[in-house]
């Protein structure tokens, strides 16, 4: 067996409720099978890069795969556009690989540091969801290693296969899987901004049909402000740029791919540092640097997409106490709810600089996948006193709207409350059941959502 073994404290992205666990490092997929047949009483979990920001790559006292060493790229066919990698490949080196071929990552959520294995895991999403849908759209096949430690192949005509696309893992182990790539002829964005007065605005923006033409959209909202303002926003929309929209200076390498990172932060942060009164200054001084109207930019993808790449460790910016993201969708229609939500933010104590909304277009067969036709936001609150009696206020008002929360993104949430927003929980629990009958994947937040029978 050519595994590293070593014991480990495992905390999420949000750098809260560290739990230790046994984490081996496979580097083959044999390596896999055997810590899967010796997982203990405990279970085993895979995990990618961890960037999940709650618990649901952690497994207290039990077995983690790093599938960090796990990560090939065995091929990418550039007539065909099938990329065939391992499952701890990172977004970010298969971004990397197949951009001098012409070809681009269909789907990449707010960040490129997700591996495979996790991007179908939690089913990732971005901001072409209308256009493009999740990320398990795009997969072909996986090899998936059950409980029993065969490994199977699997395609869209199985029913396992669309329990692991959104199942956070707990289906079995990622190693492989097939990706079709779309083409480009170019790593840049052409990109047209507004900024908004208010969240009335924006939402009339969003469904006046402009947005279809647009191949990624999503905006950035104010929870800080209220009355007139409330929700006002910067909305961003781009498509991928041609060789003839680029200026002359980009022309000669338009593949190439321009995402420096700028800094890495060091852990000196104290808690408490993001609080209302800095939150809000920051989203003032987010909102005015924004252009009112600008057509026709042309943009890299850190300056358009992944603002957040450009620094290493950003989560360390909220100190040792950490943040809670809270990310949930409403359907189309329920606008009314999504406005009592901002303004519900708005007026409590706990603020959020980092806002997102974006419109989802047409679910796919996924259980347990997170988006639905509608709107998605999601706030970034440090953690502090009354934070879980706000959470669960606004759990209310999405649940009663129809919609859920994102299980990438859950820290803090009961099992009643995630399951009433999965409709299809007991479809995906059954075929999850039928593949693993005695819980040998598991993790914290299953354990804490009892997502297992």
């Amino acid at each position: 067996m050519s595994s590293t073994t070593r014991s480990v404290s495992l905390r999420g992205w949000g750098r809260t409720a560290p739990t230790t666990a046994r984490v081996v490092t496979p580097r083959t997929v044999s390596d896999v099978t055997a810590a899967v047949a010796a997982a203990g009483p405990r279970g085993v979990l895979a995990r990618g890069l961890g960037r999940s920001y709650g618990d649901p790559a952690q497994n207290a006292g039990g077995t983690v795969l790093d599938m960090t060493g796990l990560a090939t790229i065995h091929r990418i066919d550039p007539e065909t556009g099938v990329a065939d990698v391992d499952g701890g490949v990172p977004l970010d080196a298969l971004m990397r690989a197949a951009l001098p071929l012409g070809l681009w990552v269909p789907v990449l959520p707010g960040t490129r540091q997700v591996t495979i294995g996790g991007a179908i895991g939690a089913d990732v999403h971005g901001k072409n969801h209308h256009t493009k849908g999740s990320f398990g759209n795009h997969v072909l096949s996986i090899d998936l290693v059950t409980a029993d430690g065969a490994v199977r192949t699997l395609g869209p005509d199985d029913d396992l296969f669309w329990a692991t696309v959104g199942g956070m893992g707990l289906t079995g182990v990622v190693t492989r899987a097939t990706v079709r790539l779309h083409r480009t002829e170019s790593a840049y964005f052409v990109v047209d901004t507004d900024r908004t007065a208010d969240l009335d605005e924006l939402l009339a923006l969003l469904t006046d049909g402009s947005d279809d033409r647009y191949g990624y959209s999503a905006a950035w909202f104010d929870t800080t402000t209220t009355g007139a303002s409330l929700g006002r926003a910067v909305l961003t929309r781009g498509s991928l740029a041609t060789v003839d929209q680029l200026p002359q200076a980009l022309r000669r390498e338009p593949l190439r791919f321009d995402a420096p990172q700028l800094l890495t932060f060091p852990d000196l942060f104290p808690s408490g540092l993001a609080n209302r009164f800095t939150l809000r200054a920051f989203s003032e001084l987010w909102y005015r640097k924004a252009p009112r109207r600008e057509r026709d930019a042309v943009q890299n993808i850190t300056a358009f997409y992944q603002v957040l790449d450009l620094f290493g460790d950003w989560n360390r910016v909220y100190g040792s106490r950490g943040f809670l993201q809270y990310q949930f969708v409403v359907p189309s229609g329920a606008e009314a709810a999504l406005r009592r939500i901002v303004e519900r933010i708005a007026v409590s104590p706990h603020a959020s600089g980092l806002n997102v909304l974006k419109r989802f277009g047409a679910a796919n067969p996924a259980p347990l996948s997170f988006p639905q036709p509608g709107w998605t936001g999601c706030c970034d609150f440090p953690i502090a006193p009354g934070l879980h009696r706000l959470c669960t206020e606004l759990d209310e008002l999405v649940l009663d709207a129809g919609g859920r929360l994102y299980l990438a993104k859950e820290s803090r949430a009961d099992g009643a409350t995630v399951r009433r927003g999965y409709p299809r929980f007991d479809e995906w629990r059954k075929v999850r059941d039928a593949a693993d009958p005695t819980g040998v994947f598991v993790s914290d937040m299953a354990r804490r959502l009892e997502l297992l029978s």
